[in-house]
């Protein structure tokens, strides 16, 4: 079965500190790593991660956020779709310094 996506990026700009915090929970961190070689319907990552579809549901919208995941439309062959989700990121960098702490993103090519 062949299958194609379709991206959708949201507008909003990254905080770093939001970003650490979401990569501080094992199911979000699980859920990147899921998504890195592919999109992932919700079900599929559910499954992954041996947690409640709430739980996953709640860290996708939570990566979604922070823009470490997008979500895209996975197509079938038969014509049907559903949203999957897949990391927007290669390599994500932390530098701690006087002024602070800094996280730099590599993006995965789309």
């Amino acid at each position: 079965m062949s299958m194609q996506t379709s991206n959708t990026r949201s507008e909003s700009t990254p905080d770093a500190a939001a970003q650490l915090d979401v990569l501080g929970d094992e199911c979000a961190r699980t859920i990147l790593v899921a998504t890195s070689d592919g999109p992932k319907t919700a079900k599929e990552l559910t499954k992954r991660t041996d947690s409640s579809s709430a739980t996953v549901y709640r860290r996708i919208n939570n990566l979604l956020e922070s823009e470490l995941l997008a979500e895209c439309v996975r197509f079938d062959d038969d014509g049907s779709h559903t949203t999957a989700y897949e990391a927007t990121i290669e390599t994500l960098q932390v530098q701690i310094g006087a002024e602070g702490i800094d996280v730099s993103v590599s993006q995965t090519d789309e």
